[in-house]
């Protein structure tokens, strides 16, 4: 099942909406693999933890999935490839405070994340405590959002996500549902 995850707000606790959108895919945990961020050419510090990518610029995240932004939001495909977006501009995520968004399809996931702090890195953690740490991507100009993704190992169970600041400090997190 397609999942769509939504959180924000300054404290830990996270704000929670799913909808069922597709055909069955479970939620899937993460393998013991680190990807290493990949340090943005545009603006930022030499240790950014994001990748800036141009507007419309297609991003291979690998398994046939692929990512795009524009400053309406985020762009995907995976390998059926049905196009799918998450809007950054119609109200849902609230970019004054921390943000994150979780879509899950199988072993693939994705999001946003948001707010004003400037962005660390995002963590995928299974049931087992297996953590996967996103890819990170970003417009130049520092818009206040960007996009983060993943692969896990598969699993029957659902994953968590969370959203840390530069300086470490844990921002927003999607508690995972494990049954």
């Amino acid at each position: 099942m397609k999942k769509y995850l939504l959180a924000a707000g300054a404290a830990v606790t996270a704000a929670v909406a799913a909808a069922a959108l597709a055909a069955p895919a479970t939620a899937a945990p993460a393998q013991d693999t680190t990807s290493a961020p990949v340090a943005a050419s545009v603006s930022a510090a030499p240790s950014a933890a994001w990748r800036t990518v141009r507007s419309g610029e297609r991003v291979d995240a690998g398994g046939g999935y692929t990512l795009w932004l524009t400053r309406q939001g985020k762009y995907w495909t995976g390998p059926d490839g049905f196009e799918q977006f998450r809007s950054v501009v119609d109200g849902n995520l609230d970019l004054t405070r921390p943000a994150l968004s979780h879509q899950g399809e199988g072993t693939f996931h994705s999001g946003v994340y948001g707010g004003p702090e400037l962005p660390g890195r995002v963590e995928v953690t299974d049931a087992e405590g297996r953590v996967t740490r996103a890819t990170l991507l970003q417009l130049p100009g520092r818009p206040g959002w960007g996009v983060w993704y993943a692969h896990t190992a598969p699993s029957d169970h659902d994953v968590s996500v969370a959203f840390y600041a530069a300086d470490g400090r844990l921002l927003v997190e999607l508690p995972g549902i494990y049954a």
